[in-house]
Protein backbone atom coordinates (compact mmCIF):
# COMPACT_ATOMS: atom_id res chain seq x y z
CA UNK A 1 0.00 0.00 0.00
CA UNK A 2 1.31 3.45 -0.89
CA UNK A 3 1.77 6.22 1.66
CA UNK A 4 -0.95 8.29 0.00
CA UNK A 5 -3.34 5.18 0.21
CA UNK A 6 -2.43 4.56 3.75
CA UNK A 7 -2.85 8.14 5.01
CA UNK A 8 -6.50 8.05 3.37
CA UNK A 9 -7.41 4.38 4.68
CA UNK A 10 -6.34 5.63 8.39
CA UNK A 11 -8.23 9.42 7.93
CA UNK A 12 -11.37 7.12 6.59
CA UNK A 13 -11.06 4.45 9.63
CA UNK A 14 -11.13 7.38 12.14
CA UNK A 15 -13.70 8.97 10.80
CA UNK A 16 -16.22 6.38 10.52
CA UNK A 17 -14.94 5.37 14.07
CA UNK A 18 -16.00 8.78 14.63
CA UNK A 19 -19.71 8.49 13.33
CA UNK A 20 -20.36 5.35 15.27
CA UNK A 21 -19.55 7.31 18.34
CA UNK A 22 -21.21 10.68 17.83
CA UNK A 23 -24.28 7.93 16.41
CA UNK A 24 -24.97 5.89 19.34
CA UNK A 25 -23.61 8.26 22.34
CA UNK A 26 -26.40 10.87 20.88
CA UNK A 27 -29.27 8.70 22.63
CA UNK A 28 -27.79 8.72 26.10
CA UNK A 29 -30.08 9.57 28.98
CA UNK A 30 -32.86 9.60 26.52
CA UNK A 31 -36.22 7.59 26.38
CA UNK A 32 -36.83 4.60 24.59
CA UNK A 33 -39.75 4.15 23.57
CA UNK A 34 -41.33 3.94 19.35
CA UNK A 35 -41.77 7.19 19.46
CA UNK A 36 -38.31 8.27 20.27
CA UNK A 37 -36.78 6.01 17.97
CA UNK A 38 -38.54 6.78 15.07
CA UNK A 39 -39.41 10.25 15.10
CA UNK A 40 -37.14 11.65 18.01
CA UNK A 41 -40.41 12.01 20.15
CA UNK A 42 -41.06 15.29 18.03
CA UNK A 43 -38.35 17.15 20.20
CA UNK A 44 -35.86 18.33 17.25
CA UNK A 45 -35.39 21.93 16.53
CA UNK A 46 -35.10 23.88 13.07
CA UNK A 47 -31.09 23.37 13.19
CA UNK A 48 -31.57 19.49 13.71
CA UNK A 49 -34.37 19.58 11.24
CA UNK A 50 -32.10 21.53 8.28
CA UNK A 51 -29.51 19.12 8.54
CA UNK A 52 -31.11 15.76 9.56
CA UNK A 53 -33.49 16.78 5.86
CA UNK A 54 -30.20 18.27 3.95
CA UNK A 55 -28.48 15.12 4.86
CA UNK A 56 -31.06 13.31 2.48
CA UNK A 57 -30.69 15.56 -0.28
CA UNK A 58 -27.69 15.55 -0.11
CA UNK A 59 -26.28 11.76 -1.21
CA UNK A 60 -23.61 10.04 -2.46
CA UNK A 61 -25.51 10.59 -5.98
CA UNK A 62 -24.65 14.07 -5.63
CA UNK A 63 -21.00 13.63 -5.84
CA UNK A 64 -21.13 11.01 -8.13
CA UNK A 65 -24.29 10.89 -9.97
CA UNK A 66 -24.75 14.82 -10.70
CA UNK A 67 -21.07 15.52 -11.56
CA UNK A 68 -21.39 11.89 -14.05
CA UNK A 69 -24.63 13.46 -15.36
CA UNK A 70 -23.04 17.13 -15.86
CA UNK A 71 -20.21 14.97 -17.78
CA UNK A 72 -22.14 12.71 -20.06
CA UNK A 73 -25.61 15.13 -20.93
CA UNK A 74 -25.40 18.74 -19.40
CA UNK A 75 -28.17 20.21 -18.78
CA UNK A 76 -30.62 17.81 -17.65
CA UNK A 77 -29.10 17.45 -14.61
CA UNK A 78 -30.45 20.86 -13.37
CA UNK A 79 -33.51 18.93 -12.69
CA UNK A 80 -31.95 18.09 -9.70
CA UNK A 81 -31.74 21.61 -8.23
CA UNK A 82 -35.27 22.32 -9.64
CA UNK A 83 -37.40 19.90 -8.35
CA UNK A 84 -35.49 20.05 -4.58
CA UNK A 85 -35.84 23.70 -4.67
CA UNK A 86 -39.88 23.41 -5.73
CA UNK A 87 -40.63 20.46 -3.50
CA UNK A 88 -39.35 22.79 -0.34
CA UNK A 89 -42.37 25.16 -1.46
CA UNK A 90 -44.91 22.28 -1.28
CA UNK A 91 -43.19 21.43 2.36
CA UNK A 92 -44.04 24.44 3.14
CA UNK A 93 -47.81 23.65 3.02
CA UNK A 94 -48.05 19.93 3.28
CA UNK A 95 -45.10 19.61 6.22
CA UNK A 96 -47.11 21.98 9.06
CA UNK A 97 -50.62 19.93 7.81
CA UNK A 98 -49.12 16.67 8.22
CA UNK A 99 -47.20 17.18 11.78
CA UNK A 100 -50.46 18.70 12.96
CA UNK A 101 -52.33 15.65 12.06
CA UNK A 102 -49.89 12.77 13.01
CA UNK A 103 -49.32 14.80 16.64
CA UNK A 104 -53.08 14.98 17.20
CA UNK A 105 -53.38 10.82 16.58
CA UNK A 106 -49.75 10.04 17.68
CA UNK A 107 -49.09 8.79 14.27
CA UNK A 108 -45.63 7.79 12.88
CA UNK A 109 -45.69 7.51 9.13
CA UNK A 110 -47.26 7.64 5.99
CA UNK A 111 -48.56 4.20 6.50
CA UNK A 112 -50.38 5.10 9.79
CA UNK A 113 -51.93 8.30 8.87
CA UNK A 114 -53.70 6.31 5.57
CA UNK A 115 -54.63 3.71 8.09
CA UNK A 116 -55.89 6.64 10.65
CA UNK A 117 -57.80 7.92 7.94
CA UNK A 118 -59.29 5.27 6.20
CA UNK A 119 -59.75 3.49 9.84
CA UNK A 120 -58.54 0.37 7.32
CA UNK A 121 -55.76 -1.14 8.32
CA UNK A 122 -55.59 -2.85 4.73
CA UNK A 123 -55.16 0.29 2.98
CA UNK A 124 -51.97 1.10 6.19
CA UNK A 125 -50.15 -2.23 4.71
CA UNK A 126 -50.83 -1.19 1.55
CA UNK A 127 -48.38 1.71 1.49
CA UNK A 128 -46.22 -0.20 4.02
CA UNK A 129 -45.83 -2.58 1.19
CA UNK A 130 -45.06 -0.19 -1.32
CA UNK A 131 -43.38 2.25 0.18
CA UNK A 132 -41.04 -0.46 1.19
CA UNK A 133 -40.49 -1.88 -2.15
CA UNK A 134 -39.74 1.60 -3.79
CA UNK A 135 -37.32 2.15 -0.80
CA UNK A 136 -34.94 -0.61 -0.50
CA UNK A 137 -33.81 0.22 -3.95
CA UNK A 138 -32.53 3.35 -2.42
CA UNK A 139 -30.84 1.63 0.41
CA UNK A 140 -28.65 -0.29 -1.95
CA UNK A 141 -27.67 2.39 -4.24
CA UNK A 142 -26.51 4.45 -1.00
CA UNK A 143 -24.22 1.65 0.29
CA UNK A 144 -23.20 0.71 -3.73
CA UNK A 145 -22.38 4.44 -3.73
CA UNK A 146 -20.12 4.34 -0.43
CA UNK A 147 -17.87 1.83 -2.04
CA UNK A 148 -17.14 3.69 -4.64
CA UNK A 149 -16.70 6.64 -2.65
CA UNK A 150 -14.17 4.83 -0.30
CA UNK A 151 -12.93 2.97 -3.20
CA UNK A 152 -11.62 6.18 -5.19
CA UNK A 153 -10.81 8.18 -2.17
CA UNK A 154 -8.34 5.51 -0.85
CA UNK A 155 -6.49 4.82 -3.97
CA UNK A 156 -7.96 1.12 -4.84
CA UNK A 157 -6.81 -0.07 -1.46
CA UNK A 158 -10.38 -0.90 0.28
CA UNK A 159 -11.99 -2.91 -1.48
CA UNK A 160 -15.79 -1.97 -2.92
CA UNK A 161 -17.38 -5.23 -1.17
CA UNK A 162 -15.41 -4.23 2.15
CA UNK A 163 -16.35 -0.37 1.90
CA UNK A 164 -20.24 -1.51 1.43
CA UNK A 165 -19.78 -4.17 4.52
CA UNK A 166 -18.33 -1.25 6.80
CA UNK A 167 -21.03 1.20 5.61
CA UNK A 168 -24.07 -1.03 6.22
CA UNK A 169 -22.29 -1.81 9.92
CA UNK A 170 -21.75 1.84 10.69
CA UNK A 171 -25.23 2.91 9.59
CA UNK A 172 -27.01 -0.17 11.41
CA UNK A 173 -25.14 0.34 14.69
CA UNK A 174 -26.20 3.71 15.40
CA UNK A 175 -29.48 3.85 14.08
CA UNK A 176 -30.44 0.92 15.66
CA UNK A 177 -29.60 2.09 18.95
CA UNK A 178 -30.24 5.80 18.93
CA UNK A 179 -32.45 5.91 15.63
CA UNK A 180 -33.55 9.59 13.92
CA UNK A 181 -31.79 11.32 16.64
CA UNK A 182 -28.16 9.51 15.61
CA UNK A 183 -28.96 10.25 12.30
CA UNK A 184 -29.73 13.94 12.79
CA UNK A 185 -26.50 14.12 15.27
CA UNK A 186 -24.06 12.81 12.56
CA UNK A 187 -25.58 15.07 9.66
CA UNK A 188 -23.89 17.38 11.72
CA UNK A 189 -20.43 16.24 10.86
CA UNK A 190 -21.42 15.00 7.18
CA UNK A 191 -22.62 18.51 6.85
CA UNK A 192 -19.55 20.38 7.98
CA UNK A 193 -17.32 18.36 6.05
CA UNK A 194 -19.75 18.66 2.67
CA UNK A 195 -19.93 22.42 3.04
CA UNK A 196 -15.28 22.52 3.47
CA UNK A 197 -15.13 20.12 1.12
CA UNK A 198 -17.57 21.75 -1.80
CA UNK A 199 -17.00 25.11 -1.34
CA UNK A 200 -13.28 23.88 -1.60
CA UNK A 201 -13.81 22.51 -4.86
CA UNK A 202 -15.62 25.69 -6.40
CA UNK A 203 -12.57 27.54 -5.85
CA UNK A 204 -9.51 24.82 -6.75
CA UNK A 205 -11.08 22.74 -9.99
CA UNK A 206 -11.24 25.70 -12.22
CA UNK A 207 -8.31 27.54 -11.31
CA UNK A 208 -6.23 24.47 -11.46
CA UNK A 209 -7.40 22.50 -14.35
CA UNK A 210 -8.32 25.66 -16.67
CA UNK A 211 -7.84 29.63 -16.08
CA UNK A 212 -10.37 30.28 -13.99
CA UNK A 213 -14.59 30.69 -14.19
CA UNK A 214 -14.01 33.02 -17.18
CA UNK A 215 -12.03 30.38 -19.42
CA UNK A 216 -14.40 27.09 -18.26
CA UNK A 217 -17.48 29.21 -19.20
CA UNK A 218 -16.13 30.09 -22.79
CA UNK A 219 -14.92 27.16 -23.24
CA UNK A 220 -18.08 25.12 -22.64
CA UNK A 221 -19.54 27.71 -24.50
CA UNK A 222 -17.57 27.24 -28.34
CA UNK A 223 -16.43 23.54 -27.62
CA UNK A 224 -19.53 21.93 -25.89
CA UNK A 225 -22.48 24.12 -26.62
CA UNK A 226 -24.73 20.86 -26.81
CA UNK A 227 -24.55 20.43 -22.90
CA UNK A 228 -25.72 23.83 -22.20
CA UNK A 229 -29.21 23.18 -24.11
CA UNK A 230 -32.13 20.40 -23.75
CA UNK A 231 -31.78 17.86 -24.57
CA UNK A 232 -28.52 17.76 -23.60
CA UNK A 233 -25.45 15.46 -25.36
CA UNK A 234 -26.70 12.18 -25.94
CA UNK A 235 -29.35 12.07 -23.27
CA UNK A 236 -31.59 9.68 -24.90
CA UNK A 237 -34.62 12.45 -25.02
CA UNK A 238 -34.44 14.09 -21.70
CA UNK A 239 -35.52 17.21 -23.33
CA UNK A 240 -37.86 20.63 -22.00
CA UNK A 241 -41.48 18.03 -21.40
CA UNK A 242 -39.60 15.53 -19.40
CA UNK A 243 -37.59 18.43 -17.62
CA UNK A 244 -40.83 20.02 -16.14
CA UNK A 245 -42.83 16.98 -15.85
CA UNK A 246 -40.21 15.43 -13.83
CA UNK A 247 -40.22 18.50 -11.94
CA UNK A 248 -43.44 18.56 -11.12
CA UNK A 249 -43.75 14.76 -9.80
CA UNK A 250 -40.99 14.53 -7.98
CA UNK A 251 -41.46 18.09 -6.22
CA UNK A 252 -44.95 16.53 -4.86
CA UNK A 253 -43.51 13.00 -3.90
CA UNK A 254 -40.89 14.01 -2.29
CA UNK A 255 -43.45 16.17 0.19
CA UNK A 256 -44.76 12.32 0.86
CA UNK A 257 -41.34 10.60 0.87
CA UNK A 258 -41.17 8.44 3.89
CA UNK A 259 -38.04 9.84 5.01
CA UNK A 260 -39.45 13.33 4.24
CA UNK A 261 -42.27 12.58 6.52
CA UNK A 262 -39.98 11.39 8.83
CA UNK A 263 -38.00 14.58 9.33
CA UNK A 264 -41.33 16.31 9.61
CA UNK A 265 -42.32 14.22 12.23
CA UNK A 266 -39.43 14.42 14.60
CA UNK A 267 -40.34 18.35 14.82
CA UNK A 268 -41.09 20.26 17.60
CA UNK A 269 -43.67 22.12 15.90
CA UNK A 270 -45.21 23.26 12.79
CA UNK A 271 -43.51 26.92 12.51
CA UNK A 272 -40.23 24.60 12.60
CA UNK A 273 -40.60 23.64 9.40
CA UNK A 274 -42.28 26.30 7.96
CA UNK A 275 -38.56 27.73 8.71
CA UNK A 276 -37.00 24.66 7.66
CA UNK A 277 -38.64 24.93 4.27
CA UNK A 278 -37.59 28.35 3.70
CA UNK A 279 -33.68 27.38 4.82
CA UNK A 280 -33.39 24.55 3.00
CA UNK A 281 -33.19 25.82 -0.94
CA UNK A 282 -30.12 27.67 -0.13
CA UNK A 283 -28.30 24.67 0.88
CA UNK A 284 -29.19 23.19 -2.62
CA UNK A 285 -26.89 25.49 -4.08
CA UNK A 286 -24.01 23.02 -3.21
CA UNK A 287 -25.37 21.13 -5.47
CA UNK A 288 -23.87 23.44 -8.83
CA UNK A 289 -20.42 22.92 -7.22
CA UNK A 290 -20.12 18.68 -8.28
CA UNK A 291 -22.03 19.83 -12.01
CA UNK A 292 -19.58 22.29 -12.37
CA UNK A 293 -16.55 19.85 -11.51
CA UNK A 294 -18.19 17.24 -13.91
CA UNK A 295 -18.25 19.78 -17.00
CA UNK A 296 -14.38 20.87 -15.70
CA UNK A 297 -14.23 16.82 -16.53
CA UNK A 298 -15.01 17.39 -19.78
CA UNK A 299 -11.69 19.07 -20.93
CA UNK A 300 -9.50 17.53 -18.30
CA UNK A 301 -10.43 13.94 -18.86
CA UNK A 302 -11.75 14.10 -22.04
CA UNK A 303 -11.91 10.32 -22.65
CA UNK A 304 -13.20 9.10 -18.64
CA UNK A 305 -14.75 5.50 -18.62
CA UNK A 306 -16.66 6.26 -15.82
CA UNK A 307 -18.48 9.33 -15.90
CA UNK A 308 -19.77 8.82 -12.14
CA UNK A 309 -15.69 9.23 -10.74
CA UNK A 310 -15.33 12.68 -12.71
CA UNK A 311 -15.23 14.02 -9.35
CA UNK A 312 -13.29 12.22 -7.57
CA UNK A 313 -10.68 11.08 -10.51
CA UNK A 314 -9.86 15.11 -10.58
CA UNK A 315 -9.38 14.62 -6.70
CA UNK A 316 -7.14 12.02 -6.65
CA UNK A 317 -5.29 13.22 -9.32
CA UNK A 318 -4.73 16.50 -8.12
CA UNK A 319 -4.67 16.83 -4.33
CA UNK A 320 -2.90 15.21 -1.22
CA UNK A 321 -3.66 12.71 0.36
CA UNK A 322 -5.16 14.25 3.64
CA UNK A 323 -7.34 16.60 1.48
CA UNK A 324 -8.35 13.40 -0.30
CA UNK A 325 -9.51 11.69 2.81
CA UNK A 326 -11.59 14.85 3.96
CA UNK A 327 -13.42 14.65 0.88
CA UNK A 328 -14.19 11.16 0.36
CA UNK A 329 -15.54 11.23 3.86
CA UNK A 330 -17.46 14.05 2.86
CA UNK A 331 -18.86 11.82 -0.25
CA UNK A 332 -19.11 8.69 2.47
CA UNK A 333 -21.28 10.47 4.91
CA UNK A 334 -23.66 11.47 2.39
CA UNK A 335 -23.93 8.04 1.94
CA UNK A 336 -24.10 6.85 5.65
CA UNK A 337 -26.88 9.55 6.39
CA UNK A 338 -29.14 8.78 4.35
CA UNK A 339 -29.30 5.34 4.22
CA UNK A 340 -29.75 4.86 7.73
CA UNK A 341 -32.89 7.36 7.85
CA UNK A 342 -34.23 5.52 4.78
CA UNK A 343 -33.59 2.07 6.97
CA UNK A 344 -35.56 3.71 9.34
CA UNK A 345 -38.54 4.40 7.74
CA UNK A 346 -38.51 1.01 6.68
CA UNK A 347 -38.48 -0.28 9.82
CA UNK A 348 -41.12 1.80 11.24
CA UNK A 349 -43.22 1.68 8.25
CA UNK A 350 -43.60 -2.59 8.33
CA UNK A 351 -42.44 -3.09 12.14
CA UNK A 352 -45.23 -0.64 13.53
CA UNK A 353 -47.97 -1.42 10.27
CA UNK A 354 -47.78 -4.95 9.01
CA UNK A 355 -46.61 -7.01 12.04
CA UNK A 356 -47.11 -4.79 14.96
CA UNK A 357 -51.38 -4.77 14.68
CA UNK A 358 -51.29 -1.47 13.06
CA UNK A 359 -51.75 1.88 14.75
CA UNK A 360 -55.15 0.24 16.15
CA UNK A 361 -57.65 2.82 14.07
CA UNK A 362 -59.42 -0.07 11.97
CA UNK A 363 -63.05 -0.56 13.77
CA UNK A 364 -62.29 -4.41 13.50
CA UNK A 365 -59.01 -4.10 15.51
CA UNK A 366 -58.93 -4.71 19.39
CA UNK A 367 -56.65 -1.84 19.63
CA UNK A 368 -59.20 0.31 18.61
CA UNK A 369 -62.04 -1.10 20.85
CA UNK A 370 -59.46 -0.47 23.79
CA UNK A 371 -59.13 3.21 22.38
CA UNK A 372 -62.73 3.33 22.61
CA UNK A 373 -63.19 2.76 26.05
CA UNK A 374 -60.25 4.79 26.84
CA UNK A 375 -57.37 2.23 27.49
CA UNK A 376 -54.11 2.76 25.52
CA UNK A 377 -51.73 -0.45 24.80
CA UNK A 378 -49.14 1.18 23.10
CA UNK A 379 -48.55 4.50 25.97
CA UNK A 380 -44.22 4.53 25.27
CA UNK A 381 -42.58 2.46 27.66
CA UNK A 382 -45.75 -0.19 27.67
CA UNK A 383 -45.19 -3.71 26.69
CA UNK A 384 -46.84 -3.25 23.38
CA UNK A 385 -44.84 -0.29 22.63
CA UNK A 386 -41.60 -2.35 23.47
CA UNK A 387 -42.48 -4.85 21.24
CA UNK A 388 -43.68 -2.72 18.37
CA UNK A 389 -40.18 -1.19 18.46
CA UNK A 390 -38.07 -4.27 18.45
CA UNK A 391 -40.30 -5.30 15.63
CA UNK A 392 -39.14 -2.61 13.63
CA UNK A 393 -35.76 -2.59 14.34
CA UNK A 394 -35.38 -5.95 12.90
CA UNK A 395 -37.03 -4.90 10.32
CA UNK A 396 -34.70 -2.06 9.77
CA UNK A 397 -31.59 -4.42 10.31
CA UNK A 398 -33.31 -7.05 7.69
CA UNK A 399 -34.15 -4.27 4.83
CA UNK A 400 -30.06 -2.79 5.26
CA UNK A 401 -29.20 -7.11 5.00
CA UNK A 402 -30.94 -7.27 2.18
CA UNK A 403 -30.01 -4.01 0.20
CA UNK A 404 -26.23 -5.23 1.70
CA UNK A 405 -26.34 -8.76 -0.02
CA UNK A 406 -28.01 -7.06 -3.53
CA UNK A 407 -24.68 -4.60 -3.26
CA UNK A 408 -22.41 -7.54 -3.02
CA UNK A 409 -23.75 -10.30 -5.05
CA UNK A 410 -26.45 -8.78 -7.38
CA UNK A 411 -25.25 -5.37 -7.77
CA UNK A 412 -27.37 -4.13 -11.28
CA UNK A 413 -30.71 -5.83 -9.88
CA UNK A 414 -32.03 -2.99 -7.50
CA UNK A 415 -30.78 -0.83 -8.85
CA UNK A 416 -32.23 -0.95 -12.27
CA UNK A 417 -35.57 -0.69 -9.77
CA UNK A 418 -33.91 2.87 -8.11
CA UNK A 419 -35.00 4.69 -11.36
CA UNK A 420 -38.49 3.97 -10.58
CA UNK A 421 -38.68 4.96 -6.69
CA UNK A 422 -40.03 8.25 -7.11
CA UNK A 423 -42.24 7.03 -9.82
CA UNK A 424 -43.71 4.42 -7.55
CA UNK A 425 -43.64 6.61 -4.34
CA UNK A 426 -45.87 9.10 -6.45
CA UNK A 427 -48.35 6.94 -6.59
CA UNK A 428 -48.99 7.04 -2.95
CA UNK A 429 -49.82 10.31 -3.27
CA UNK A 430 -53.60 10.68 -3.17
CA UNK A 431 -53.75 7.64 -0.51
CA UNK A 432 -51.13 9.60 2.17
CA UNK A 433 -51.34 13.21 1.29
CA UNK A 434 -54.83 14.22 -0.73
CA UNK A 435 -57.25 12.15 1.36
CA UNK A 436 -56.22 14.44 4.05
CA UNK A 437 -57.67 17.55 2.25
CA UNK A 438 -60.65 15.52 0.09
CA UNK A 439 -62.83 14.25 2.60
CA UNK A 440 -65.01 12.23 0.35
CA UNK A 441 -61.88 10.54 -1.04
CA UNK A 442 -63.12 6.21 -0.31
CA UNK A 443 -60.60 3.87 0.32
CA UNK A 444 -61.50 1.70 -2.45
CA UNK A 445 -61.24 4.64 -5.03
CA UNK A 446 -58.25 5.47 -3.24
CA UNK A 447 -56.36 1.93 -3.51
CA UNK A 448 -58.15 1.56 -6.88
CA UNK A 449 -56.72 4.67 -8.50
CA UNK A 450 -52.64 3.46 -6.87
CA UNK A 451 -52.90 -0.24 -7.98
CA UNK A 452 -53.66 1.59 -11.84
CA UNK A 453 -51.27 4.20 -11.53
CA UNK A 454 -48.45 1.81 -10.61
CA UNK A 455 -49.44 -0.85 -12.88
CA UNK A 456 -49.08 2.14 -15.70
CA UNK A 457 -45.33 2.94 -14.24
CA UNK A 458 -44.42 -0.53 -14.61
CA UNK A 459 -45.55 -1.23 -18.02
CA UNK A 460 -43.88 1.83 -19.59
CA UNK A 461 -40.81 1.31 -17.42
CA UNK A 462 -41.19 -2.63 -18.84
CA UNK A 463 -42.08 -1.86 -22.40
CA UNK A 464 -39.25 0.86 -22.35
CA UNK A 465 -41.66 3.47 -23.16
CA UNK A 466 -40.78 5.66 -19.84
CA UNK A 467 -40.55 8.80 -21.05
CA UNK A 468 -43.46 8.53 -23.30
CA UNK A 469 -43.32 11.59 -25.88
CA UNK A 470 -40.73 12.64 -23.60
CA UNK A 471 -43.71 12.90 -20.45
CA UNK A 472 -41.92 11.45 -17.14
CA UNK A 473 -44.14 7.91 -16.63
CA UNK A 474 -44.53 8.54 -12.95
CA UNK A 475 -46.73 11.72 -14.04
CA UNK A 476 -48.29 9.73 -16.88
CA UNK A 477 -49.38 7.18 -13.63
CA UNK A 478 -50.08 9.51 -10.95
CA UNK A 479 -52.77 11.40 -13.60
CA UNK A 480 -54.13 7.73 -14.25
CA UNK A 481 -54.51 7.08 -11.04
CA UNK A 482 -56.26 10.18 -9.77
CA UNK A 483 -58.72 9.68 -12.62
CA UNK A 484 -59.58 6.81 -11.44
CA UNK A 485 -59.78 7.49 -8.04
CA UNK A 486 -62.10 10.27 -8.73
CA UNK A 487 -64.39 8.30 -10.99
CA UNK A 488 -65.14 5.92 -8.50
CA UNK A 489 -64.92 8.52 -5.62
CA UNK A 490 -68.19 10.57 -7.04
CA UNK A 491 -69.72 7.50 -8.49
CA UNK A 492 -70.80 7.20 -4.93
CA UNK A 493 -73.67 8.74 -3.75
CA UNK A 494 -73.08 11.41 -1.36
CA UNK A 495 -74.36 10.48 1.91
CA UNK A 496 -75.21 12.98 5.02
CA UNK A 497 -72.89 11.03 7.04
CA UNK A 498 -70.08 11.41 4.65
CA UNK A 499 -71.04 14.97 4.13
CA UNK A 500 -70.75 16.49 7.96
CA UNK A 501 -67.45 17.07 9.13
CA UNK A 502 -66.09 15.53 12.65
CA UNK A 503 -65.63 17.31 15.36
CA UNK A 504 -62.58 19.50 16.05
CA UNK A 505 -61.64 17.04 19.72
CA UNK A 506 -63.47 13.90 18.26
CA UNK A 507 -61.13 10.89 18.80
CA UNK A 508 -60.47 7.51 16.45
CA UNK A 509 -63.55 5.02 17.79
CA UNK A 510 -65.97 7.76 18.96
CA UNK A 511 -68.03 7.78 15.57
CA UNK A 512 -67.51 4.48 13.75
CA UNK A 513 -69.44 5.41 10.99
CA UNK A 514 -67.07 8.59 9.62
CA UNK A 515 -64.98 7.10 7.80
CA UNK A 516 -62.27 10.36 6.98
CA UNK A 517 -61.22 12.92 8.77
CA UNK A 518 -59.60 15.97 7.14
CA UNK A 519 -56.35 17.82 8.59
Amino acid sequence: MSGSAATATTLFGLAMAATLAIGVLSARGRDKGMAEWSVSSRGLGVLFIWLLMAGETYTSFSFLGTAGWSYSFGVPILYLVAYLTTGFAVAYVVGPALWTYASRHRLLSIADMAEHRFRSRPVGILVAVTATVFLVPYVQVQIQGMGVVVNAMTYGSVDLHVAAVVSFVVAEAFILVSGLRGSAWVSVLKDVLVILAVVFLAVWVPLHYLDGYGDFMTRMVQEKPEWLTFPGHESGGLNGTWFVSTLLLNAVTISIFPTTVAGYLSAKSPNALRRNALLLPWYQLLLFIPMMVGAVALFALPTLDNPDLALFRLVTDSLPAPVVAVIGVAGALSAIVPMSVFMLAIGTLCGRTLLGGGNGSDPRSRAHRNRAAGARDDAPGSAQDVRIKRLSQLVCFLAGLVALLGALFFPNTLVQLSVLSYEGLAQLVPLALLSLFWRRLTAAAGVAGTLVGLGVVLLLWWTDNDPWHGINGGLLGLTANLLVAAALTYARPLTSTSARPPGPHQQPGQNPSDRGETV
